[in-house]
């Protein structure tokens, strides 16, 4: 029997230490997942997350004995979610990285092409192992290797001595030339210098100190959750599962670009070695009105077809008129018979929209909770 108690406060048990794995913007508080998931469902239901994040909500529902299912778009978020959910032994994730190591000598020279960024934020011996790492880890298709992604994910960069980067944020990495003009400033153009092998090994020995995480029958998928829904529909087709609860936040419209926030691990993840937006469509931020609000209205209408008649839905959102205006419509639209209710439960921290720079008095998060 999991005590919530030990999962919310420390990190006693199994599944305290691997709660909060993975820094990220705009994630659900975690006691706050627990309570929802606690409250409106029960052992062995079906809920889902279609905008998952770092699956905190999935995690929550998993540990608590639910059958959980998650989507998220971004593939940061994806590897913290899936990894969390089901760590890969430790003796192969530390053979991995030896294994990863071992061919850093390879890109002696492209130290020497990469752009003066990287190496002021990075010694040569951290870089050419992330290289290594960046050529030559599976992460979408290995758990070991998504595992030893996720871990290098979350140290890329943050304080020092607490990443394996110069001085940074830990959850959003800064501009190129925003970063190297403050190091100048701050008398840190020099890159510390560490030995990847001991960091990533102590990252280890910390999160698996406990063992790994009892999770039950939960998995997030990787990808758009409009196109993701639709074979999830299309399987449930026939059979007796239905979900008893939606619980998720969706992006907010014109809020932020989480490409561009997180854009130093997607480049460790393979994706451009310079910051800026990703244009593929659900991808970035929502400044179409139109496309947001068709977004919502295909993602909630694919879920109404996967939901039980007496299912809950609790979305939090944001309070902003447009956003919370078009989420309550579409929300009534696809559970007409759901009586609805508003709750005023903004986070104790600074919320998204603050975060992200909205001066707009209508700031904080607003939760839609509908029941049949």
């Amino acid at each position: 029997m999991i005590n919530v108690e030990d999962i919310l406060k420390g990190f006693k048990t199994p599944e305290s230490r691997w709660a909060r794995f993975g820094p990220y913007y705009a994630m659900f508080p975690l006691d706050f997942a627990f309570e929802v998931v606690e409250k409106y469902s029960k052992e062995g239901d079906y809920i889902i997350d279609p905008f998952a994040g770092r699956c905190s909500s999935i995690y929550a529902g998993g540990v608590l004995g639910r059958h959980s299912l998650g989507i998220e778009i971004n593939p940061v978020g994806w590897l913290y979610g899936t990894v969390k959910l089901q760590p890969a032994d430790k003796a192969e994730v530390t053979d991995r990285l030896l294994e990863i190591y071992s061919k850093r000598n390879y890109y002696n020279r492209a130290i020497e092409r990469t752009p003066l960024f990287y190496r002021m934020c990075y010694c040569d011996e951290v870089l050419k192992f992330l290289f290594s790492a960046r050529k030559h880890l599976n992460w979408k298709m290995n758990s070991i290797d998504a595992t030893l992604m996720s871990i290098l994910l979350v140290y890329l960069h943050g304080k020092l001595g607490e990443g394996l980067s110069n001085q940074m944020k830990m959850t959003k990495a800064m501009g190129m030339n925003y970063s190297i003009n403050w190091w100048k400033k701050n008398k840190l153009t020099k890159p510390p210098e560490i030995n990847p092998i001991d960091f990533v090994i102590k990252k280890l020995d910390w999160r698996y100190k406990k063992g790994i995480p009892k999770v039950f029958d939960s998995q997030v998928f990787f990808g758009d959750s409009t196109t993701e829904l639709d074979r999830i529909v299309q399987k449930a087709q026939g059979t007796d599962v239905r979900f008893s609860l939606l619980f998720t936040s969706p992006p907010y419209c014109s809020v932020t670009d989480y490409y561009a926030d997180q854009w130093l691990r997607l480049w460790l993840l393979g994706g451009p070695e310079v910051q800026k937006s990703i244009q593929e469509k659900h991808k970035g931020r929502f400044v179409s009105k139109e496309d947001y609000y068709n977004l919502l209205d295909t993602v909630f209408g694919n879920c109404a077809a996967l939901m039980d008649k007496n299912s809950t839905i609790y979305v939090r959102t944001d309070r902003r008129e447009f956003t919370f205006n078009s989420t309550l419509e579409i929300l009534q639209k696809h559970f007409p018979k759901h009586k609805t209710e508003i709750a005023d439960r903004p986070f104790r921290k600074k919320t998204q929209t603050e975060i992200h720079g909205n001066t707009s008095k209508e700031t904080g998060e607003i939760d839609i909770i509908m029941i049949r």
